[in-house]
């Protein structure tokens, strides 16, 4: 097992380069560069100040030459990511072109909103789906089986930002009751208050956005947690442990459980990158400064270092987390053996 994890640690780094080198390329070729966005600004700057239209959209060779070389693309691209590739070494992603600061310190600003929301979406999900699924397996084919699978596939069919909007019209002040703040981490009075309070006022604020995190996987996860335990029920060992005598729930819980969870730690790794990845659309809504906002706004800005700094650390997350998915899978059935 130790040989087989070490190869693949290793092969994250060519699969890292593999990765960077791609995005790198593309987002270089892609239309509308930094420099392009820096040349608006300052013909916008001209015509606030008052500039004559010739003097607004005349920007001089020099100021161009000079902007190239300020921020390195007075080089080939090849050339550009080997240097980036060298900085990174050093944990180093550069200057961010829109904030204009480290990389590093702009992701740090964003990032806790989205591990928060990341990391107690994560382990809800988990420990609420995983029983949940069982328990429609116990009761597969009940009332309550088909009325929770109806419930399921309607939230799931409800996109989460419409339900952030239905939320907040119904239970945060918009037309009906007031029961959750609008948006944020925290209250305008969130220093004054003891522990006890500050705990409670987040709760409150994390309440509404974390159910538009969960809605989706939340869905996903029971099901597939009930069918995986369903189709280990119809195989031979199990109907084996019911000849000889072994009782029903014993049957779900002590044989066939352990196999179906292999099927819930394959989407370890997966779900890992997307909680973490934060979400677009539910921090616009409910006016969280996190990463999904951070990764729209430096695409639309062509914030390249910031870009790159965001696809680097989230597809460590996702390598990371499919080798996690495999100390599962030999944690849960010590007869997997990967060498």
């Amino acid at each position: 097992m130790f040989e087989y994890l070490l190869k693949r640690f290793l092969l994250i780094i060519p699969t890292l380069f593999g990765i960077t080198i791609i995005v790198f390329v593309i987002i270089n070729l892609a239309p509308g560069s930094p420099i392009e966005q820096k040349i608006q600004q300052i013909r916008f700057a001209g015509g606030m100040d008052g500039a004559s239209s010739s003097d607004k959209t005349a920007v001089s060779e020099e100021v161009i030459q000079a902007l190239k070389e300020q921020y390195g693309f007075d080089k080939p691209v090849l050339e550009r990511y080997w240097i980036w590739l060298k900085n990174l070494s050093r944990l180093d992603f550069g200057e961010s072109f829109s904030y204009e600061e480290p990389v590093t310190d702009v992701i740090k600003s964003k990032f806790p909103v989205s591990i928060q929301f990341g990391v107690v979406s994560f382990i809800l999900t988990y420990l609420v789906c995983v029983p949940l699924g069982v328990w429609k397996a116990l009761k597969n084919g009940s009332i309550m089986d088909w009325g929770s699978s109806i419930l399921l596939l309607i939230m799931y069919s409800i996109p989460s930002f419409m339900l952030a909007i239905l939320l907040i019209v119904y239970l945060a002040g918009g037309s009906f009751l007031d029961i959750f703040p609008i948006g944020g981490l925290y209250s305008d009075n969130y220093d004054s208050l003891t522990l006890t309070g500050k705990i409670l006022d987040r709760v409150h604020h994390f309440i509404l956005p974390l159910i538009c995190y969960m809605i989706g996987h939340f869905t996903t996860l029971t099901l597939l947690m009930k069918n995986s335990l369903l189709e280990e029920i119809s195989k031979d060992y199990v109907r084996t442990a019911r000849a000889k005598g072994v009782e029903e729930k014993m049957v779900y819980l002590k044989h066939a459980l352990r196999n179906a969870l292999i099927p819930i730690a394959t989407g370890f790794g997966g779900f890992i990158g997307v909680f973490f990845a934060g979400s677009l659309l539910i921090e616009k809504i409910f006016q969280l400064d996190g990463i999904g906002l951070l990764s729209y706004s430096s695409t639309m800005s062509r914030d390249y270092n910031v870009i790159m700094g965001l696809v680097f650390i989230q597809s460590i997350l996702f390598l990371v987390g499919n080798i996690i998915s495999d100390i599962l899978y030999v944690l849960i059935d010590p007869r997997i053996d990967f060498n």
